[in-house]
């Protein structure tokens, strides 16, 4: 298993355009510093879509270079090309990462068949653990548990699922299929109802500004002090509400900017975070304790 606990997905600093680095030094040292046990670099906060393959090397590198042996590395490789998946897979491996976050294929829609296929020929081009990532509003692709199952006992390599569906039951249904593989929330706002069907962790948003708080939450759910979680899941709701006020990563990247981490800016499509969802997030910053 690659990491319990929270796995912070990271936002990608920007100034002037360009990447931040002294920006994503600092925000990967507040990681550190808040106790989560895991990073994913280039998943879909950190806007891999929209870099230059030599900004996502250097990305990848900066990571490494910071935090390697210190809380686990995983990067985000997905792509609706399994080849440049493989490829990416290959790099982040060549490259020092603990393991890789794979997305499912998207727009060129594929079966559950194609889905096993994907997988098992990324799992033969790299020797890293793949976590499978599951979020069919975005890729309109659904990773049907039977089919999670059917890679876990199959595919050498696979060894968790980031589920994203919002879908409690099929959830269930993964935890049922996991056997000693991993099921982890891909959604801030059910952390600790995932957890308490046997998930055990979370790939966070959330954690970029509050790597505190959701690293003792789940901390909390993997101790079993369920009740505990629950109020500290309940106090962080207006948080993450706020951070998905928009789509993703356009709050957080706000929100990172007020702390420092970048200047808040997103590439296009994306577009800036609207004036009324800027006083809802500096609400919350005001009233939270960030440290």
């Amino acid at each position: 298993m690659i990491f319990k606990g929270t796995a912070t997905a990271l936002i990608t600093p920007f100034k002037d355009g360009r990447l931040d680095i002294d920006a994503y030094d600092r925000l990967l040292d507040f990681q550190l510093e808040g106790g989560v046990d895991a990073v994913v670099a280039l998943g879909t906060t950190g806007e891999p879509a929209t870099l230059t393959e030599e900004e996502r090397a250097i990305i990848i590198s900066r990571t490494v270079k910071k935090l390697k042996g210190k809380l686990k590395i995983i990067v985000g490789c997905g792509s609706n090309n399994t080849r440049v998946a493989a490829f990416e897979c290959k790099r982040a491996e060549d490259m020092g990462a603990d393991a890789t976050l794979v997305v499912t294929p998207y727009y060129n829609k594929c079966t559950q068949e194609g889905l096993f296929e994907h997988y098992r020929a990324i799992c033969e081009a790299s020797s890293l653990p793949v976590i499978c990532y599951n979020v069919p509003s975005r890729t309109g692709v659904n990773i049907l548990p039977s089919t999670f199952g059917r890679l876990i006992k199959e595919v050498k390599g696979v060894v968790g699922i980031k589920e994203a569906s919002g879908n409690i039951q099929q959830i269930a249904k993964c935890v049922a299929e996991a056997k000693d593989a991993a099921v982890y929330s891909g959604d801030d706002g059910i952390t600790v109802p995932v957890m308490a069907l046997g998930g055990v962790g979370v790939i966070s948003v959330a954690s970029n500004i509050f790597p505190r708080q959701v690293a003792k939450m789940t901390s909390l759910c993997l101790s079993g002090d369920f009740p505990s979680a629950a109020k500290l899941q309940l106090e962080l709701m207006p948080a993450v509400d706020a951070l998905f006020s928009e789509v993703n990563p356009i709050p957080v990247k706000y929100a990172a900017s007020r702390l420092g981490f970048g200047d808040g800016s997103v590439r296009l499509p994306l577009t800036p975070l609207s004036g009324e969802h800027r006083v809802l997030v500096d609400k919350i910053l005001s009233s939270a304790e960030l440290h």
